[in-house]
Order: structure tokens, then sequence, then C-alpha cells
């Protein structure tokens, strides 16, 4: 019986351990590297982190608020120029009735 010669290797790219058979290339065993929690930031940076989203969405909060303000403006400043053209255009009356034009 042969037996099977198998290669150890760790990947240079994702730190990955790698078990191959060394005649055929095949990778028998595929294990990833531990990540620490939170991507291995710490505390103070993750805190830091949080805030800035926090003040991001803030600012977003705001701007959003002045836009609908300055629409209900624009919106206020078309309805009083249509009353106004409305009261300056003379009113005709009804139109005329399709059955009175035969």
């Amino acid at each position: 019986m042969s037996r099977t010669k198998s290669l150890r290797l760790t990947c240079p790219d994702c730190g990955s351990d790698l078990v191959v058979d060394a005649r055929t290339g095949a990778v028998l065993s595929h294990r990833r590297p531990k990540e620490p929690p939170a991507g291995g930031k710490d505390f103070d940076a993750l805190l830091a982190g949080l805030d800035e989203s926090r003040n991001r969405a803030e600012k977003l909060f705001e701007q959003e608020k002045a836009a609908m303000a300055d629409r209900e403006r624009l919106l206020e400043e078309k309805f009083r120029a249509a009353l106004q053209r409305a009261e300056e255009e003379p009113d005709d009356g009804p139109p005329p009735r399709p059955f009175d034009l035969d």
C-alpha cells in the first residue's frame, strides 16, 4: 500500500491553513484563521466609530429637515402665486356645454 503524502501550507493571502495532497495537488483540508472579535478593534475604537456614525446620521437628518422646510416654503410661494393669478384673471363663467353647441 502506498502512503499518501500531504503538505501543510499557510496561504500568504488570507492566512488559512491548507492540507494539500502532494501527488494530485488537491486541497484536502482548509481552515480559516480565527479572527478576533469586533475585527480586532478595541473598545475605544468601536465607541469612536459609533460616535462617527451617530454624527453622520444627525447631519443627514438636519439636511433633510432643512430640505423639507425649504420645500414647504417653495410650495407656499407657488400656491400664493397661483392664487394671485386666479384673482387677477377674469372669470368667464362656466364653460359652454357640448349640448348647447349643436
